[in-house]
C-alpha cells in the first residue's frame, strides 16, 4: 500500500525569519516603553510624589512659575521672585480645584494647574487659624469675578482682573484686610522690562501704579507656609525658606 504524505511540523526558513523578526520588534518595543517610563519617571516622578503627599485645604493659596513669556519674565524680573502665578484652592463637587485668573478668572483642576508650571513647581500657603473664619467668604467673593478677562497691564480696578488681584479683592472684601502691601511699579525692578510694560500698556510705563504682586501676597502675615515643591518659598517676615520638599 502506497505511504501516505505526513505534513512537516518544522518551520521553513522563511517562517523563522519572521518569528525572529516578530521577537526582534516585540523586544524593541519592550526597551522603548522602558526607556520611556524611564524618562518619565525622572522628570515627573518628584511632581507626581508631591502632588500625593500635599493634603490641600480649602482656602489654600497656591504659587508657581509660568513657562517662559515675555510676559512671564516681566512679571518675575519686576517683582524679583519666581512666582508669576497664583490661585486659591477649593474644593468642588468632590474633587479640588484652583480659581485663578489665567486665560480669564477660571476655575481648573488642580493636578492641571500643577503640571502646568515650570517644572512642575508650586509652593501653598494657608490662612494661619486665626484668619480661616474668613475663608468661606474669600472663596464665595472669587466666585463672583468668574469670566472676567485677564488683566495683563496689572491695574486694580475690575474691568479686567490679574491672579493675585484675584484673591486679593476677595479677600479684603470678605474681612476689609489687606492681603499683603500694594506696592508701586516704579518701586520695582521696572527698568530692564520697560519695553514689555509699553508693549502691553500701549503707552508710557505707569510708575505710580499699584498693584499686588505674587511675592508680596505670599509674605503676607495672614499666610504661613505649609508645602513646596522645586519652588523658592518666603515666609512673613520676609526671609527666605527653603522647600520642604525637595527636587
Amino acid at each position: 500500500m502506497e505511504g501516505k504524505l505526513i505534513p512537516s511540523t518544522s518551520l521553513t526558513a522563511q517562517q523563522k525569519r519572521k518569528q525572529k523578526d516578530r521577537q526582534i520588534f516585540a523586544g524593541t518595543l519592550l526597551v522603548c516603553g522602558l526607556v520611556a517610563l524611564i524618562v518619565y519617571g525622572w522628570a515627573f516622578g518628584p511632581a507626581y510624589r508631591a502632588y500625593w503627599i500635599y493634603k490641600p485645604q480649602e482656602g489654600d493659596i497656591i504659587f508657581q512659575s509660568l513657562p517662559r513669556t515675555r510676559l512671564v519674565n516681566a512679571i518675575e524680573g519686576v517683582s524679583d521672585s519666581p512666582y508669576s502665578h497664583c490661585g486659591i484652592i477649593s474644593k468642588q463637587n468632590g474633587k479640588w480645584v484652583v480659581y485663578e485668573a489665567f486665560r480669564d478668572v477660571e476655575m481648573s483642576p488642580l493636578r492641571e494647574f500643577i503640571f502646568r508650571g515650570r517644572n512642575q513647581g508650586f509652593a501653598v500657603y494657608r490662612f494661619r487659624t486665626e484668619f480661616q473664619k474668613d475663608v468661606p467668604a474669600t472663596i464665595k467673593n472669587v466666585k463672583t469675578f468668574l469670566g472676567r478677562p485677564y488683566d495683563a497691564r496689572y491695574r486694580m480696578d475690575d474691568e479686567a482682573i490679574y491672579c493675585s488681584e484675584l484673591i486679593y479683592k476677595a479677600y479684603e472684601n470678605a474681612s476689609g484686610q489687606q492681603l499683603g502691601p500694594l506696592v508701586k511699579l516704579g518701586d520695582l525692578n521696572w527698568s530692564p522690562y520697560q519695553e514689555t510694560i509699553k508693549y502691553y500698556e500701549a503707552g508710557p510705563v505707569p510708575l505710580n501704579r499699584e498693584m499686588i504682586t505674587p511675592k508680596e501676597m505670599a509674605q503676607a502675615s495672614q499666610l504661613e507656609l505649609v508645602f513646596a515643591h522645586a519652588m523658592k518659598t518666603y515666609q512673613s517676615t520676609h526671609s527666605p525658606m527653603s522647600p520642604l520638599v525637595p527636587q
